[in-house]
């Protein structure tokens, strides 16, 4: 698999930073998902998905991937 230069030399910091911002943003469409749940007009019907739990669990993971960017990032790494 051919990977382009930016990610092959990319440091650790911003390797956690991508992966963070992925988490992230994973988390935020989760909670689009959970407001939409919440406000539905038909109250029996209810979806599988634990919005909530895997937009705080992925929100989470990508917080401390984030810090440890911020870290990395902030030492010249």
């Amino acid at each position: 698999m051919h990977l382009p230069d930016w990610i092959r030399f990319a440091s650790d910091a911003t390797l956690y930073g991508l992966w963070g911002g992925a988490l992230l943003s994973t988390s935020a469409f989760c909670a689009w998902r959970d407001h939409r749940r919440r406000k539905r007009n038909d109250i029996d019907v209810v979806g599988i998905m634990p919005w909530r739990d895997i937009g705080a669990m992925t929100g989470f993971a990508g917080l401390a991937l984030m810090s440890f960017a911020a870290v990395g990032w902030l030492a010249g790494a």
